[in-house]
């Protein structure tokens, strides 16, 4: 916010208001557009230079002012502050406090620095990174090391999990060894899948376009592109194991069964994770790739598990 910016009053002459704006303007962030203010600073409308240039000189500012202010609180939060701009495409904004009173305006150039911070913050969030204020190649090493070891070290004790999954299915994997070789598969699938579902869902949230009440249409949404992609994915894989991997089909389809499953859970936790992160006031950056990975391939190695016990009678 800049506090040097151009204030009128309503019972100004037009010819007055462009002498204030000679007198100020070259001090003024901008003087497109002037600001009418009454006798306690309070803001009561706005007017533009080119109404000025185009009214008589004694016409009064009160009379030819636009009343219908579009403000922004001091409370407001920065990326609310540039949604506003991109609704309105206005150039300035003025800041008021809790009695309407004028404090400062920001301008569209300050919004195209808070894009980019908010921006390159969620996108760190995404990848389990603490955000840091500072570019890269001016941050050190152990800083460095501070903003990314706390969500390793989380997402490390998380992935054991997964490892206990494992370690409980070791008598079923020792009957049939070759579904060893479609674990990685099957997880990093999951993982991707479940990452494209959020990072659409987190850019939704961020430019209003989805809301909490959306989550049920989302959910549908998702598993209709679910089912799609598992059977496009399955019928590929099945085609793969039988002519390349040389498989029993009693194998593939525990495999293939499996990787719709696993796609099918991915979209879900992760359309639904970001949504419900919002919704309690948590950003849903946190909710991102990593963090919805671990949850989808703890599940999908259980489903796998499971269908395999069922189909290929393994215990």
């Amino acid at each position: 916010m800049t506090v040097e910016y151009v204030d009128l009053k309503e019972n100004m002459t037009v010819q007055d208001a462009i002498e204030r704006i000679r007198q100020i303007g070259l001090d003024s962030e901008t003087i497109n557009i002037c600001y009418v203010l009454d006798a306690k600073r309070t803001l009561v409308g706005t007017v533009a230079l080119r109404y000025l240039l185009t009214n008589a000189p004694d016409e009064i500012i009160g009379d030819i002012m636009h009343e219908n202010v579009i403000y922004i609180n001091t409370l407001m939060d920065q990326e609310e502050v540039a949604r506003q701009f991109q609704k309105y495409d206005f150039t300035a904004m003025p800041v008021v406090d809790n009695e309407n009173r004028l404090v400062g305006i920001i301008t569209v150039d300050d919004i195209v620095d808070i894009l980019q911070e908010e921006a390159t913050e969620d996108m760190e969030k995404m990848a389990a990174i603490v955000p840091s204020d500072k570019p890269y190649m001016k941050t050190g090493v152990f800083e460095t090391w501070k903003k990314r070891i706390p969500w390793l070290l989380l997402l490390m004790i998380s992935a054991t999990f997964t490892g206990s999954i494992i370690t409980s299915f070791e008598d079923a994997l020792s009957v049939c060894v070759i579904l060893t070789a479609y674990i990685p598969m099957l997880m990093d699938t999951g993982g991707n899948a479940g990452g494209q579902a959020s990072v659409t869902i987190i850019r939704g949230l961020s430019l209003n376009e989805i809301a909490f009440s959306d989550i049920f249409k989302v959910v549908w949404k998702e598993i209709r592109v679910a089912v799609l992609c598992g059977i496009t994915l399955a019928a590929a894989n099945f085609v793969k194991l039988l002519v390349f991997d040389k498989v029993t089909i009693p194998v593939a389809a525990v495999v293939c069964l499996t990787l719709m499953a696993a796609v099918l859970i991915a979209k879900i936790v992760g359309c639904i994770l970001p949504m419900l992160a919002k919704k309690i006031g948590f950003d849903p950056a946190v909710m991102a790739s990593p963090f919805i990975t671990t949850i989808v391939d703890a599940l999908s190695l259980l489903i796998y598990f499971r269908i395999a016990t069922g189909i290929l009678h393994i215990v």
